[in-house]
């Protein structure tokens, strides 16, 4: 025994690194009052309610929902009372059950995003524009196609209207045209183009009423020529005409004179084509 010492002052150093240390929820009550600190102002300057606060301050962690949550909590009151978070988040996963393992972030970022792609929405959305696409082009096609068959089909049973009706008409009296003789409107007429029909009339003998109509039956003038008038028609392939007064009329078909002698006061239905002058 020492001289001047108490036997409890021999007595040999406690260890005070476990045993002695003070839990999670002490520690944090111990700091806060020290650090002048209510439960209240802690709550306020963490946003962490009153009763969780007083929960992890009697070490009961089960208020806060799981280990992520406490140890959220336990860092935030520790940096608000002025302790180091390090050594009580250590302390909380040692005594319970270490420190849970992290969500792989990666792996379910990547699987939400190819989710959508196999389910191709788009690429559905793409494949019916292409199809309506196409049949709308072949359906166009086929329209246009069909009009320009329509118009050919048109102009062979137009064109071959002339050619059926000439035999039907009667026999000209003299099938040798005269030649013609020079009139003031010669030359406009002998200037007509071989590709189409062209017809002048001319009221030369008194005034008569005349009618022509194109080879589609278009009429092309219905009315009275007086004496000393002319009218001239022109068509691709025909010109149907009727003279209400045939006698008195003149007529110059493709650049040559017509030499019928028509009656006085009567009624005629002519037709001329391209390959004319004959009286259709």
């Amino acid at each position: 025994m020492s001289i001047g010492n108490s036997p409890e002052d021999e007595r040999p150093f406690e260890d005070v690194s476990e045993e002695a240390r003070p839990s999670i929820g002490r520690a944090l009550q111990q700091a806060r009052i020290a650090a002048g600190l209510t439960v209240d102002d802690v709550s306020s300057a963490t946003r962490v309610r009153i009763a969780i606060v007083h929960a992890i301050e009697a070490d009961n962690f089960a208020p806060c929902g799981g280990d992520v949550y406490a140890r959220g909590h336990i860092r935030t009151l520790a940096k608000a009372v002025h302790l180091d978070p390090a050594p009580l988040l250590a302390q909380y996963d040692a005594e319970h059950g270490g420190r849970p393992a992290p969500t792989p972030a990666a792996p379910l970022f990547e699987a939400e995003r190819i989710r959508p792609e196999r389910s191709g929405p788009n690429w559905t959305a793409a494949m019916v524009a292409a199809i309506v696409a196409v049949v709308g082009f072949v359906g166009f096609t086929a329209f246009k196609g069909g009009d320009n068959g329509s118009g050919a089909k048109t102009q062979v049973a137009e064109g071959s209207t002339p050619t059926t009706s000439k035999p039907a008409s009667p026999t000209p009296k003299n099938s040798k045209p005269a030649d013609p003789k020079p009139v003031p409107s010669d030359s406009a007429i002998a200037a007509a183009p071989q590709d189409k029909v062209t017809v002048q009339v001319s009221a030369a003998g008194g005034g008569s009423w005349i009618s022509a109509k194109d080879h589609n039956g278009r009429m092309l003038f219905d009315g009275l020529l007086k004496k000393g008038e002319s009218k001239t028609f022109q068509d691709s392939s025909k010109i149907d005409l009727i003279l209400g007064d045939a006698g008195a009329i003149q007529l110059y078909v493709n650049g040559k004179k017509i030499e019928d002698q028509f009656q006085p006061g009567s009624v005629e239905r002519l037709t001329y084509t391209k390959g004319d002058p004959q009286v259709g």
